[in-house]
Order: structure tokens, then C-alpha cells, then sequence
């Protein structure tokens, strides 16, 4: 499922190729295939749709399937495999990588004895110094095997866009397998290799991958390819500081869409996640984001996900949302509009934080109430009989009005009427709320009246009348 670390992750690198004029490239990285899940390539390419990312270049989401786009395809590196096999074995060839038929068991062990010394773990390269005559032996058995990197002497630099300059000394680097016994090879290879043949300038991806950096630029040189250049971002976190992780809560970007947080609002949240392009300002359009975006903006520390600020987002963009849009945008969250939907969008829009929250508002107004405890619809120290006395007359006030159907309106002639007659407010309005609602926190009486009309108001009302005589 595609991470909301994911997400943004992917929208820098599309507002970088948008300003720049450049490709923004979908591509998916399957080598490893016990992780593959069912569904999970049309999860991703779908769901960047949805938020307003399509792809120059690689997999988009079309008419409901996902189509190929771009002539340097496929785009699945699953698909891809003899191009990765030529270039481990361009490196074979030059000493550069090796073949490693030791098995999962003596690994293990290896593993073990290194942490029991807190060593660092590595591989011994015990096979580096097998013959090419064994080597040959071992293939023509057909011994199990994999292809690891020889990691030369030296130091590996890079000047990261986002962190400056960053070294590792290639000591602490394992060997790491290229080339698996499954015959896939492990991201550090596939990746290096699509990225040369795709002309990848700009390698933006999370902080986790700094570690293996090193192993890429290696292969570069090895391979003979020109680097790009790499933009490392910071780690989303949890409120206490730890890690966003897929394992705690609800991480995944579709999850929200489907929520009911609209697509500009969770991009501009997760967008200014470790950047803000304005400290002047919040919220910003996709337009603004790409003109206003830089990496050299993007804060080098964590950044803590606060979503009762994507909250306040959606709120503001829902507000801003004409009766119409919003009505179009909740309109697949419901079985059936009720014939009263544009008032209730109306009035409730100024309420709700999500279109979910909206399309369960337009269910709880279709649905006449029902009194299964009528006592609900007596005010504080008022009794039911004079619910019922203050009920009726609230038939006979509506019978009677003939003024704008506007809740301004409706409010000001019924407050008029209720200080005329002499009532205590609560022992009129409560009742009438509640019958007309059939909940003791909701809209109020007036904007009820004014989305539901007189007539069907009224017969909420005698239902509500009704249901306490029955209850005396």
C-alpha cells in the first residue's frame, strides 16, 4: 500500500520534474517477490491518480487499467531481468562482483558469531577466494548460488541535495548480493541500472537509503554510468518521535482518500511535511507547490505528522467548495441522495471535516426519526406533557408561516413568535430539535425546518407527538 512517506516522496519528485520542465517516471521496483502483493502495482498507479499525479513517463492509470506509456518500457523490473543479468555479468567479468554458494545456514552462523563479538555483521568472503575452476565446478553441480558486489578500498562521497556532504568509509560496506539465487537481482542493482537507462538525473527517496548510497555510486563507476544526482528525505514521525510506521495505524494514502479527506487537502498536507514554501501561509494549490518547491527547502530533521492539522486542511478546502462541487464529490460515498441534498450540504458544510462525516449526515437526514425513547424530547425540568403542549403549537406555528424558507429567516419569525406567546425558549426549541432530528446534539431547529420544508417537518413533529402519548 503506498505510505503516505511514499506520497510525498513522490510528489517532490514530480514538482521537481514539473518546474524543471522535465519527466516525472512511474516505475515498479518487484524484484523482491515475496513481498509482492496481490493487487498492490494497481493500488500504487491508482491512487497516485487520484491525488493528481500522472506520470510522463512509465505505468498511469487509464479508463480503469493500467497502460504503459514511453519508450524505454517496460516498467516493471520484473520484466526486466536480462538487462540486470548483462550488467552483473559485465561486472564478473572486471572482478568487480563475484559468485557466493554459501548457504543460508553458514551465513547464519557467520551472523551470529559477529553479533556474539559485536562485530559488525558482514560476509567473510569466503568465496571470493575460490579458483575460476571451482567456481565453474560449483555452476556445472548446480549449486545453489548468488552474485555479490566486491566492495573496493576507499571511501565513498556524495554532496546530497538536501544534507550536503555525506562519506562512508567502504570498510564498514557488506558485499552485498546483486544477483539473487531466484535469478532476480536486489534493488541496488536493478535500480542503478533502470536509472542509467531511463536518464534519471534526480533520485529523490527516504533518509533509510543513505546507508546504501555508497553501493550504488560504486556501481555507477563500475558500470561506467554517470551518477545523479541524490536528495535523501527526512523520516515522517509519530507525535513521541518514533518512526510513521506502516505497523502503527493507518498509514496508507488511499485509506484517507477513502475517508474522505479531499485529494488537494492531503496533498498540501503531506507536501509541506518538512517544508513550507511561505511561513506567512498554509495552504497552497498544486500549481503553487511546484512553482514555490526547492529541495534545498526541505528540513534535514524528522518531521512530526500531525493529523488534526490535515484536518483543519480538509475543513478549509470543504468550506471553499461551492454547494454543487461538494455535492458531486460526496455523491459516490452514498447509496442515494436524499431529494433535499443541496440544502443539507448547505447548512452542514460549515460542520464536517470529511466527505465521509458529510455522506453519513445525508443518510441521518433521509432517515425520519423514530422515538424508542421518547423522554429525549423533554427539556431539563419540563415534563412530557407540556413537550407535547409546546409540540403542537409548533404545528400550528408552521401551518401558519408563510415567510422566506431561509434558516435566517425561519430563526428570527419563530424567536419573534416564542417571545410574543411568552415561552421559555428551551421548553419549544429542544423538543422541536429533537423530533425534527431525532438526536439530542445536531443541527438546530431552524436550519432542520429550512432543509426539510414545512410539510415533512410537520409530520416529524405529530410522529414526535404521537410517540410521547403513547409513552404517558
Amino acid at each position: 500500500m503506498l505510505h503516505i512517506g511514499g506520497l510525498r516522496t513522490a510528489l517532490y519528485a514530480y514538482f521537481l520534474a514539473k518546474q524543471t520542465k522535465g519527466d516525472f517516471l512511474l516505475r515498479i521496483e518487484d524484484t523482491d517477490q515475496s513481498r509482492e502483493m496481490e493487487g498492490g502495482i494497481e493500488h500504487i498507479v491508482r491512487t497516485l491518480d487520484r491525488v493528481g499525479i500522472v506520470a510522463d513517463e512509465g505505468l498511469v492509470w487509464r479508463d480503469g487499467a493500467i497502460v504503459e506509456r514511453g519508450d524505454r518500457g517496460p516498467y516493471v523490473q520484473s520484466k526486466r531481468l536480462a538487462l540486470y543479468r548483462a550488467a552483473v555479468g559485465m561486472l564478473v567479468a572486471q572482478g568487480d562482483a563475484y559468485y557466493c554458494f554459501c548457504s543460508r545456514e553458514r551465513l547464519n552462523t557467520i551472523r551470529a558469531e559477529q553479533q556474539q563479538n559485536k562485530q559488525q555483521p558482514k560476509y567473510d568472503r569466503r568465496c571470493l577466494k575460490l579458483s575460476p575452476a571451482d567456481v565453474h565446478a560449483q555452476l556445472q553441480k548446480g549449486v545453489p548460488h548468488v552474485i555479490r558486489l566486491r566492495v573496493p578500498k576507499g571511501e565513498s562521497y556524495w554532496n546530497d541535495v538536501i544534507r550536503g556532504p555525506v562519506s562512508f568509509s567502504n570498510d564498514e560496506m557488506d558485499d552485498q548480493v546483486l544477483l539473487k539465487s531466484d535469478g532476480f537481482p536486489t534493488y541496488h542493482l536493478a535500480v542503478v541500472v533502470d536509472d542509467h537507462a531511463m536518464n534519471i538525473t534526480t533520485v529523490i527517496r527516504g533518509e533509510e537509503w543513505i546507508s546504501s548510497t555508497p553501493k550504488h555510486l560504486m556501481l555507477y563507476a563500475m558500470l561506467g554510468y554517470k551518477a545523479p544526482a541524490f536528495a535523501h528525505v527526512p523520516l515522517l514521525l509519530n507525535p513521541d518521535k518514533t518512526k510513521l510506521s506502516k505497523r502503527k495505524g493507518d498509514v496508507s494514502t488511499e485509506s484517507y482518500l477513502n475517508r474522505g479527506y479531499l485529494p488537494h487537502a492531503l496533498v498540501n498536507f503531506v507536501s509541506t511535511l518538512g517544508f513550507n514554501p511561505r511561513a506567512d501561509r498554509e495552504l497552497y494549490t498544486m500549481d503553487e507547490l511546484i512553482a514555490e518547491f526547492h529541495l534545498r527547502k526541505v528540513k534535514k530533521s524528522g518531521a512530526v505528522v500531525n493529523f488534526e492539522k490535515l484536518d483543519w486542511m480538509n475543513r478549509q478546502y470543504i468550506q471553499v467548495m461551492s454547494d454543487a462541487e461538494l455535492l458531486h464529490a460526496v455523491e459516490p460515498l452514498v447509496e442515494r441522495l436524499p431529494e433535499q441534498a443541496e440544502r443539507i450540504v448547505h447548512v452542514e458544510k460549515e460542520r464536517i471535516t470529511t466527505l465521509v462525516e458529510l455522506a453519513n449526515t445525508l443518510e441521518m437526514y433521509s432517515e425520519p426519526p423514530t422515538f424508542k425513547n421518547p423522554h429525549v424530547l423533554v427539556w431539563k425540568n419540563s415534563d412530557g406533557h407540556d413537550a407535547v403542549v409546546m409540540l403542537e403549537r409548533c404545528v400550528t406555528f408552521l401551518k401558519e408561516y408563510h415567510g422566506a424558507m431561509q434558516v435566517d429567516a425561519i430563526e428570527a419569525s419563530m424567536k419573534e413568535w416564542i417571545a410574543k406567546e411568552g415561552y421559555a425558549t428551551g421548553n419549544v426549541l429542544w423538543p422541536l430539535r429533537v423530533a425534527l432530528s431525532g438526536q439530542e446534539k445536531s443541527a438546530s431547529p431552524f436550519e432542520y425546518i429550512y432543509i426539510l420544508g414545512v410539510h415533512a417537518a410537520i409530520e416529524r413533529v405529530q410522529t414526535a407527538i404521537q410517540a410521547l402519548k403513547c409513552s404517558s
